[in-house]
């Protein structure tokens, strides 16, 4: 019995486009979010820019969600908040990882998710991932390589130490959204408000304390328009939209399936390249696109079988 038949009940082709086309989006705008990231970050602003980023969002979701808080229970309250806890940690080491190594680099590196998510589950379910499932994803991860051979892989850093952290962060936080019971019933504004309220509890801590770079307070002054859009971007829609909608989908399909379509996120990032940086990838590049698309393709297909 394979890992995606034991945390996925069977559905309509039709059905399954419904799940994967809003998780499918989320894996673009995190693809464009490597430019608007570098656009209004430095080294010294990391904190504070998460600060202000996550704030910006949190005061209309509260609102918004103020009955659904209301009626959560204590173990829901603890479940979204270590679901939080681990948010703060992956949104660290993807900002401090982007700032210290190539967007190439960091598109590459977090691709990885898609091969330890499904491990990873294997591993707690103690099965055996599809066959054609782990083909499918390293025949993505290829994709991956070639697709930034275009862009140039430069000398591992640093910086791409902090994005395979992340890669592995990610695959926590989406396994922990499938296992942890108490927030299985709870609804998707309110667990959202709840992790994005801790990760802005844990960036205002370290805002606070010293040597960690400027206040929110001074880099939200010296922002102009296009430092505010690029900040909106990444509040509203790569951080509020995306995390609502992992949320939703996980618990309706496998970890494995979202962690595969999410890994579609350097192709994204390489067409916001070519179209807004003027990259241009090359016949390698293109091959690794085409890769790309045919693994995911593939893989959900795997998922459905195994479903079945």
């Amino acid at each position: 019995m394979s890992s995606i038949a034991t945390s996925v009940p069977l559905r309509a082709p039709r059905r399954a486009w419904l799940t994967d086309l809003p998780v499918l989006l989320v894996a673009v705008v995190w693809g464009a979010s490597y430019l608007a990231a570098k656009g209004i970050t430095t080294t010294h602003t990391v904190v504070a820019v998460l600060v202000l980023r996550f704030a910006v969002v949190l005061p209309a979701l509260a609102v918004a969600g103020r009955r659904g808080l209301r009626a959560l229970s204590a173990a829901q309250w603890r479940g979204a908040g270590l679901l939080g806890l681990i948010l703060s940690g992956i949104f660290l080491l993807e900002t401090y990882g982007v700032v210290h190594t190539s967007a190439t680099n960091a598109g590459l590196i977090i691709s990885l998710t898609m091969i330890f998510t499904p491990l990873a589950e294997a591993a707690v379910l103690r099965t055996r991932p599809p066959r054609a499932f782990l083909a499918a994803a390293g025949l993505s991860v290829a994709g991956v390589v070639l697709l930034t051979q275009g862009g140039g892989f430069t000398t591992p850093s640093l910086g791409d130490l902090l994005m395979l952290l992340a890669a592995l962060a990610r695959t926590v936080h989406v396994l922990a959204m499938a296992r942890i019971k108490a927030v299985r019933s709870a609804d998707s504004l309110s667990l959202t408000t709840v992790q994005l309220g801790s990760a802005v509890a844990v960036f205002a801590l370290l805002a606070a304390a010293p040597g960690t770079g400027e206040s929110p307070w001074s880099v939200a002054l010296g922002f102009g328009p296009r430092e505010w859009a690029g900040l909106l971007f990444l509040s509203v829609f790569c951080t509020l939209f995306a995390f609502f909608v992992q949320m939703w989908a996980v618990r309706r399909t496998s970890p494995s399936r979202v962690s595969l379509l999410l890994g579609t996120e350097p192709l994204w990032a390489a067409a916001a390249g070519i179209a807004l940086a003027g990259d241009r990838p090359g016949l390698l590049g293109i091959a690794g696109a085409v890769l790309v698309l045919a693994g995911t393709t593939w893989g959900r297909r795997a998922a459905d079988e195994g479903a079945r």
